[in-house]
């Protein structure tokens, strides 16, 4: 009697179990092909435009589709020489700006960040709070006060303007987060080198900058697109086309009275995407190890 008891429990059938199973597939599979959707949504621009630069200027926005019916590679050709210098001129001066502006928020938001993460010094906080809140402040509330000073000097249609803030620091960002990830260092580590005899710059060349290497790659990465793609303040400062940024020289494909050349601009567009696409891909991992390091979420 004490077996058939033991064995007298069995394991029913419970239906509502395989009923949650069967919706809970369901709901993942529902699930992926809403993201799947949202995925073709925001690729086919991207895909349309790379297609719409191999086909003749007449057919762009008669035919929707991404799949083209044959391959044209003139707009590559001609857009490349189609402005007053070749387009090769535009990306020179493009990774001039972008080199100078890279390094110039490396060297002063490092420095910057370094001050107010481990000095000791009068309205600190004041001076830190300060530059927070430029962090709010618009371009253009500056423009023109910039504009003047650089003009007084003689550096408009040059590079400076668009290099000289960032070695100043005026990347209140940047600065903000290689704070954060300064606070994160372990002050042992500073106290240590102390020890040792280090003052305040070897601490920081030999100690602090070798540990920044995700905040530095996220910046480097953050400038490089940022500087890339920007339009507004190069076309206030350079007015001379063998001047002229990617940009700036991507306008110039458009015009109000015919319309443009929109094959030409479409491949150009395609090649100037192109520097921002590796770089965005060789620096990925940098990128997400520095945002999830510095406490930005």
């Amino acid at each position: 009697m004490t077996t058939e008891r033991l064995n007298l429990p069995t394991v029913r059938s419970k239906p509502w179990l395989a009923r949650v199973g069967v919706w809970q597939g369901v709901r993942g599979i529902l699930k992926h092909v809403v993201m799947l959707a949202f995925v073709v949504v925001m690729i086919y621009p991207l895909v349309w435009m790379v297609v719409s630069s191999l086909r003749p200027n007449n057919e762009i926005f008669l035919n929707p589709s991404i799949i083209p019916d044959h391959f044209d590679w003139s707009n590559y050709t001609k857009g490349w020489v189609a402005l007053t210098s070749p387009f090769g001129v535009y990306l020179i001066n493009s990774v001039v700006i972008v080199i100078g502006a890279i390094l110039g928020n490396l060297f002063a938001c490092t420095l910057a960040a370094y001050a107010f993460a481990r000095l000791e010094f009068r309205f600190k906080r004041v001076a830190f709070t300060i530059m927070l809140l430029t962090i709010m402040l618009p371009f253009q509330v500056t423009l023109v006060p910039q504009y003047i000073m650089f003009s007084f000097v003689h550096l408009l249609n040059t590079v400076w303007p668009l290099i000289l803030p960032k070695i100043l620091g005026t990347d209140s960002f940047f600065i903000f987060l290689m704070v954060q990830f300064i606070r994160g260092i372990p002050k042992e580590l500073d106290e240590a080198a102390r020890i040792d005899g280090c003052g305040h710059p070897r601490i920081f060349l030999r100690v602090i900058v070798p540990l920044m290497t995700p905040a530095l790659a996220t910046t480097t990465i953050f400038t490089f697109i940022w500087m890339w793609n920007e339009f507004f303040a190069p076309i206030i400062y350079l007015t001379q086309p063998q001047n002229f940024t990617v940009q700036l020289a991507l306008g110039q494909f458009i015009d109000s009275q015919t319309g443009g050349n929109w094959g030409q601009l479409f491949a150009m567009s395609v090649v100037s995407l192109i520097p921002v696409f590796i770089g965005f891909v060789v620096g990925q991992r940098f990128l997400i190890r520095g945002i999830a390091t510095t406490g930005i979420k």
